[in-house]
């Protein structure tokens, strides 16, 4: 049995906390025979390898009577980078967990204990469920729709440094006041308003006018405004942070996304320069 589960990407500028996209790069899990003891193999440093790894970890809080496996791990989904490299782990945990123990969850319920896992909805939501998902949490409940992204590409420019949530999290100011939270909860509705009804040219000219964190979080990538920079010229729809950074994501036309990741390659040599498109399907098993 092999477990796949995409990389995500969250906030997409305003939609702080709540909007939520997977892509096509992937962890996957390959479940293997019954063992004494939890063994998962894989080449990531830093990374146990026993029953406190994420995955198995996961696996054990949602079902502590599962057997001891075998398991093989590979990844794509490069770790605090802002690309949902935990949210991956949390959710191919759950999976594993589904499978074994025969719980037959719902798609609603993976969502429900992932975000209380991850304690947000916006990348665990799309890792299991795919596409484009807007999600929130009030009290105890979830709240989630699914919608159809744009026609378009991305390109991840991936810096050769990480980024932890908790520090990147550290910047964001701790009030703010009536009239500034009215006017970036506006640009929020009208942005979301403008992807569900197609206008991705709209969507991206708003999605770039963020209030909620990314005037706080620049500072931490400077490569964002150096790619924004570079809009006008390759004819980009937006660039933005990925989740908390410092992965910048790129919305793009589909004819021009090939010549703007070679030249973005070329500008950023030491970093990793990655076309991606949505991935439509969310957690799968084979």
């Amino acid at each position: 049995m092999k477990i796949k589960v995409p990389a995500t990407t969250a906030n997409l500028g305003p939609g702080f906390d709540s909007f939520g996209l997977a892509l096509s790069l992937y962890l996957e899990l390959e479940v293997l025979e019954e063992t004494n003891e939890w063994l998962i193999e894989h080449s990531l440093d830093g990374i146990s390898r026993d029953e406190s790894n994420l995955v198995i970890k996961t696996a054990l809080g949602v079902c502590p009577a599962l057997k001891p496996h075998y398991l093989k791990m590979k990844t794509d989904i490069p770790t605090a980078r802002g690309l949902g490299s935990s949210s991956s782990a949390i959710v191919a945990g759950i999976e594993l967990a589904n499978q074994l123990g025969k719980l037959s969850l719902t798609r609603e319920e993976k969502v429900n204990i992932a975000t209380k896992i991850e304690g947000h909805p916006d990348n665990v939501a799309p890792a299991v469920l795919g596409g484009f998902v807007v999600a929130n949490q009030i009290d105890a409940t979830i709240y989630f729709t699914e919608h159809e992204f744009p026609e378009c590409d991305f390109l991840v420019v991936i810096p050769d440094y990480e980024l932890l949530t908790t520090s990147s999290r550290n910047v964001l100011p701790d009030r703010l006041t009536y009239e500034y939270a009215v006017e970036a909860s506006g640009i929020t509705n009208v942005a979301l308003s403008s992807l569900l009804s197609g206008n991705l040219e709209q969507a991206c000219h708003l999605m770039t006018r963020d209030k909620w964190h990314e005037p706080f979080r620049a500072a931490l990538v400077p490569e964002l405004m150096l790619v924004r920079e570079q809009q006008e010229k390759l004819g980009f729809h937006a660039a933005l942070l990925s989740g908390a950074g410092p992965t910048i994501l790129i919305i793009s036309p589909k004819e021009t996304s090939e010549e703007t990741k070679k030249q973005l390659q070329h500008q950023f040599k030491s970093f990793e320069v990655k076309r991606l498109i949505v991935e439509k399907e969310g957690v799968s098993v084979i």
